[in-house]
């Protein structure tokens, strides 16, 4: 029986929960994902529990931060001015943004805090320095 190594497609299905158990994202209802390992697609540690695996397999993998989004980097917590945005938007904390960087790139930003005439905002992945715990199944190996 095949099992999974580097550079396969596989479909997976998968429930991502925190460390105290609340769930974030499920495939459950949904088509499983499918993607090549090896290629960046997903998160390091989420790769490296699938090596292995065989089909119809189910484990429970807990990543570490380091292996999932990092730790939330300073940098990407700025401060912009209320002036600066489009003026139908009334910002509120928890509301997503998208800004395009000079090369055009778009951003997703969160509001964090709202000030007088400014708005901090957080562009770190919403599950930066979080450690994340997911339910795998391998559905399939191509």
């Amino acid at each position: 029986m095949s099992q999974v190594k580097q550079n396969d497609t596989v479909k997976v299905h998968y429930t991502g929960k925190l460390a105290d158990g609340q769930v974030f994202d499920t495939s459950e209802g949904k088509e499983p994902i499918e993607f090549t390992l090896g290629q960046g697609q997903l998160i390091p540690g989420f790769e490296k529990g699938l090596l292995d695996m065989k089909i119809n397999e189910k484990k429970t993998v807990n990543i570490p931060k380091e292996e999932a989004y990092g730790e939330p980097r300073a940098e990407l917590v700025q401060e912009v001015e209320k002036s600066q945005l489009p003026e139908e938007i009334k910002p509120e904390v928890g509301m997503g943004l998208v800004s395009k960087t000079p090369d055009g790139q778009e951003m997703n930003l969160v509001v964090s805090e709202v000030k007088e005439d400014t708005i901090v905002v957080d562009g770190n992945h919403p599950l930066a320095g979080k450690d994340l715990v997911f339910d795998l199944e391998v559905v399939e190996i191509k």
